[in-house]
């Protein structure tokens, strides 16, 4: 499957340029107010050629945002891609037969010629009279001599290009509405595997031609559209009823299909997911929460995601959007539509019948969709990005097992040395949605709209060399801040800080590798030096030291532990019955030693589960670096 992962790079590249099209579809929609009547006719004619010109010049920006998005954010690159767009407009435009515009197809071309370029070259070496030629400047050069030759030979090719893309246009449209019903389950199951925005590209940025009032040349169905085309918007009207009512429904199916005691959680993080899907269109947060417990469900999702498309096309509704089918895109364009009223009474069908059958096959099949088990709750990440982050690193492999992270809308598109080292339980607990290895170490991680800003802070982490040791879950059961220990001496830090658990078996691990410290006589606590030289106390419940029984010892002072070895296994009947509390507290005896605190979200954690704390220590010279 190493093809996929390519495509996934490829495109994520894609995706990027398309983030300037909202600006387009203010513009044009500020543009068609009516400015005249007002007395101001100036604003609207701004604002409408500021709207169009971003569409003119969508080439351009494919060319420099596919670069960028190959080159890891290269600046170099984005410049070549824009020089062999400049030279290849103006070689065409002086030498062709007026016939050869800037398509999108190019840019994309372009763009990924610069971007491979400079991934091979950027570094390269000359001898050192023609060195200064060398490294990232030999790009600039190879890009803009290879965008004359191929100009040159589009002249030849383009003709043909362009009727190879009428024909396939003019084929998707003969099928009418069963084209479009292929198209909308096409689309659905390449979700899955975040390569969409490939498929979208084509039929979106590519197929069909318009020619504007003012003479210009626009392609594919949504430049089209906001040119004013009267035949454009069927391959994106039929997505507004599914974003903005079917998966919310699935949002509101989940929350009532919950648990009691989990029900006010996952009311709170699903409601936020349907309002961000029916406003903006962003609905992997919701479907990944079915994709993987019901891999059948999400088939009837596709299907009737393609009789959606269909239905618009029989009912001749015809709408677009710059970013995705939301509310917002809704509004905004609706100027520019045809018969969209309809797709609001078909939206709230289209609700009802998902919301029906996802709570019955819910229930019926006993799907372990989020809040009906203890599994992944997308959590709410405001503020707490910066303390996750060491987390989701070290559940990634460790910055080691890191090529290259990048992020689009709602994941992460990471590139690993080796995809089995990456612990999914983990990452789930930290709140991700789905987990998808495409092969050849390209993976994506479901994290919903803060998955950008999660990459900015790991791209943080793999930049500083930090002290750090990570902590996996010592015993089975449920985390808990130290505060709510009640015990005032650990509650109150006297001891130390860290965390605490309520265990739920009767096996203690060790939680990080370093030296059993003391045991102490009655078993019932133990206490560990890490090689950085933190000293870590872990006491079995509260009130345990006269139990008698109930503990034994798999270790003894002066061994060397590994994360996850048994240390000390209890018996659960006695502990419940003799304790003051099962709290368990695992607490740095020297806190002064730590700079920053992570914790991990305070759920229920297996053994051994990694990492459920993080610490970074002050800088100083003490062993190595746990990684």
């Amino acid at each position: 499957m190493n093809w996929l992962g390519s495509l996934q790079q490829f495109g994520r590249a894609v995706m990027l340029p398309t983030m300037v099209l909202p600006a387009a579809a203010i513009l044009l929609c500020v543009g068609s107010l009516p400015w005249q009547a007002w007395g101001i006719p100036e604003v609207g004619s701004i604002a409408t050629v500021a709207g169009q010109g971003i569409f003119y010049f969508l080439p351009y920006l494919f060319a420099v945002g596919v670069a960028l998005g190959l080159s890891n954010q290269a600046g170099q690159a984005g410049l070549a891609a824009l020089a062999g767009m400049v030279i290849y407009e103006q070689v065409t435009a002086h030498f062709g037969n007026g016939n050869i515009h800037p398509a999108t197809l190019v840019g994309m071309i372009l763009g990924a010629i610069a971007g491979l370029t400079h991934n091979r070259f950027k570094s390269i070496k000359l001898p050192e009279i023609l060195q200064f030629f060398g490294g990232t400047r030999f790009v600039l050069l190879v890009v803009g001599l290879f965008s004359v030759i191929f100009a040159c030979l589009m002249l030849f090719v383009a003709p043909l290009l362009q009727q190879l893309l009428d024909i396939i246009a003019g084929w998707e449209y003969s099928l009418g509405g069963f084209g479009l019903f292929l198209y909308g389950i096409l689309y659905r199951v390449l979700v899955a595997f975040g390569l969409h925005h490939l498929l979208n590209n084509v039929f979106w940025f590519q197929l069909g031609n318009y020619e504007t009032p003012s003479g210009s040349i626009v392609q594919g169905d949504l430049p089209r559209f906001f040119a004013g085309d009267p035949t454009a918007g069927y391959f994106m009207s039929g997505l507004f009823p599914i974003m903005m009512f079917a998966l919310p429904a699935i949002a509101f199916a989940i929350v009532h299909e919950a648990r009691e005691d989990l029900k006010p959680k996952v009311r709170k993080t699903f409601l936020t997911a349907s309002l961000v899907c029916f406003f903006t269109g962003v609905s992997e947060q919701i479907e990944f929460a079915f994709l993987f417990a019901a891999p059948y469900l999400f088939i009837v999702h596709a299907v009737m995601s393609g009789l959606a498309m269909w239905l618009t096309y029989i009912l001749d509704i015809r709408h677009g959007f710059s970013y995705s089918a939301g509310a917002i895109d809704y509004v905004l364009n609706f100027h520019l539509s045809h018969n969209a009223w309809m797709l609001i009474p078909i939206g709230i069908a289209y609700g009802v019948v998902y919301y029906v059958l996802f709570r019955w096959a819910i229930r019926r099949f006993r799907i372990p969709t989020p809040g009906r088990e203890e599994g992944s709750v997308l959590d709410d990440w405001v503020g707490n990005i910066p303390y996750q982050a060491p987390l989701i690193l070290e559940a990634l492999g460790g910055k080691q097992n890191l090529i290259q992270v990048e992020a689009c809308i709602t994941r992460l598109r990471l590139t690993v040395h080796n995809d089995r080292l990456i612990d999914s339980n983990a990452m789930k607990a930290l709140g991700s949605a789905g987990l998808i290895k495409l092969g050849g170490g390209n993976v994506q991680v479901v994290f919903g709209t803060y998955s950008e800003l999660i990459r900015e802070e790991i791209a943080k982490l793999m930049e500083r060399d930090l002290q750090q040791v990570l902590f996996c879950a010592p015993v089975q059961g449920v985390m808990m801040p130290i505060e709510e220990v009640p015990d005032q001496i650990f509650a109150a830090k006297l001891v130390g800080d860290g965390v605490a658990f309520v265990p739920e078996r009767g096996e203690l691990v060790s939680p990080v590798f370093g030296t059993v410290m003391h045991l102490y006589p009655t078993m019932h606590a133990i206490g560990i030096s890490t090689r950085e030289g933190l000293e870590v106390l872990i006491h079995i419940g509260i009130d345990t030291s006269q139990l008698k029984g109930c503990f034994q010892a798999h270790v003894q002072a002066g061994d060397t532990v590994e994360q996850g070895q048994l240390l000390i296994s209890f018996d659960m009947n006695i502990l419940k019955s003799g304790a003051a509390s099962l709290a368990t507290p695992m607490v740095i005896t020297n806190p002064e030693l730590v700079k920053s605190w992570s914790f991990a979200p305070f759920k229920s954690v297996k053994k051994g589960q990694a990492s459920v704390m993080s610490v970074v220590l002050h800088d100083r010279n003490v062993g190595g670096v746990e990684s």
